[in-house]
């Protein structure tokens, strides 16, 4: 195993032992609090023969007197600091941790997790304080992502039970029972391989178009509201991803709206349109503009300028054009501006989008 690094919340190195290939799915194993990773060593290089990148990570010194904020503060900067999106396999307290990190504003941080209570040869566990306890509970039914339980009965973690995320319940293998550890090893890689799979899914012509969709999923977009006026002096708005920028000279962008939308009648004889930007809190704005059979202008605040199209007001930026263009694009249309008038604001932050979820910008 090679020493790596990571930063804390408050700048304190944070000390971790990797193993496996960095190009390999990561799984970030967490040892429970005061207790020392060495414990997690069997485990670790189990899961890098299996194809794994194994980090084993040592909480900060004293860790067990920080407060809870202070860790899951720590378990959130390293899993900005890692490439993917890891697996968290996490025993005793630290499973508590992990839960409230990921329950807390923080579920798309990592692909899966497996909540061990006892790890073979790993000693006793710590138990957790009541608060804590509590808070993961609360926390565990907002984690959207595959969970493992591994426990001997059901103190541990009874709040994992009630959740629809659950894989598998199993005991887990006793530390008093070394030639168990295969067999908790070979759960935890069973459950690695069903939920977090080595290989890259795959689509071909004629496959099912739901993978392509989810393929495409992952080219990280923003989020944008397409208005324009009908003749008859009404108002028209949809949600819209797909758009981007094509010349500066001149001045065009495209944007792709689905044939199926109920505004595309009007949209496609208007002379005008506007894109919206929208900015991190419009998520509301989003989904109304999404919803069907929505008086969408009467909850929503709107200027009109010199094309009498609705301009969505304080958006990230607004773009009035003239349109340009217009191209099938099968189930789509793909219909080119030309832009006449802008306006954006920089300060704020872009509302993302990614794998069919609204996402936020992360500096690193």
């Amino acid at each position: 195993m090679a020493a790596r690094q990571f930063t804390g919340f408050d700048g304190s190195p944070l000390l971790a032992q990797e193993s496996g290939s960095r190009h390999a799915p990561t799984v970030l194993l967490l040892p429970d609090l005061g207790a020392s990773g060495e414990a997690w060593a069997s485990v670790a290089a189990a899961l890098s023969d299996a194809g794994r990148n194994s980090i084993v990570l040592e909480w900060r010194r004293g860790a067990d007197t920080f407060g809870t904020d202070a860790l899951v503060s720590d378990l959130h900067a390293v899993l900005h600091q890692l490439s993917s999106r890891p697996v968290i396999i996490a025993n005793g307290s630290a499973a508590y941790i992990a839960a409230v990190a990921l329950g807390e504003g923080g579920p798309d941080l990592a692909s899966g997790l497996a909540l061990v209570e006892t790890i073979p040869g790993g000693g006793s566990t710590s138990a957790a304080s009541a608060d804590l306890a509590e808070r993961a509970a609360a926390a565990i039914a907002e984690t959207g992502c595959p969970i493992l339980l591994l426990a001997h009965g059901e103190d541990f973690f009874p709040a994992a039970r009630e959740t629809q995320h659950i894989e598998c319940s199993a005991a887990a293998p006793s530390p008093e029972v070394p030639d168990r550890r295969d067999a908790f090893h070979a759960c935890l890689i069973d459950f690695l391989e069903r939920r977090a799979p080595r290989t890259a899914t795959e689509y071909v012509a004629g496959s099912d178009p739901r993978t392509l969709r989810d393929a495409l999923g992952t080219f990280a977009t923003g989020v944008t509201i397409v208005t324009a006026t009908a003749p008859d002096g009404r108002h028209i708005g949809l949600t819209a991803n797909s758009f981007t920028s094509v010349s500066l000279e001149p001045p065009l962008l495209l944007v792709c709206p689905a044939r199926s939308a109920g505004s595309m009648p009007v949209l496609e004889k208007a002379e005008f349109f506007a894109v919206n930007v929208l900015h991190i809190g419009q998520q509301g704005v989003s989904n109304l503009f999404a919803a069907k059979g929505e008086d969408r202008f009467a909850e929503t605040e709107f200027e009109l300028w010199d094309r009498g199209v609705p301009i969505l007001a304080n958006a990230l930026a607004s773009f009035e054009c003239r349109k340009y263009a217009e191209y099938d694009g099968g189930d789509h249309v793909i219909l080119v501006g030309e832009v006449e008038r802008v306006r954006y604001a920089p300060q704020r932050d872009p509302l993302l989008y990614f794998r069919g979820k609204y996402r936020r910008l992360h500096f690193a």
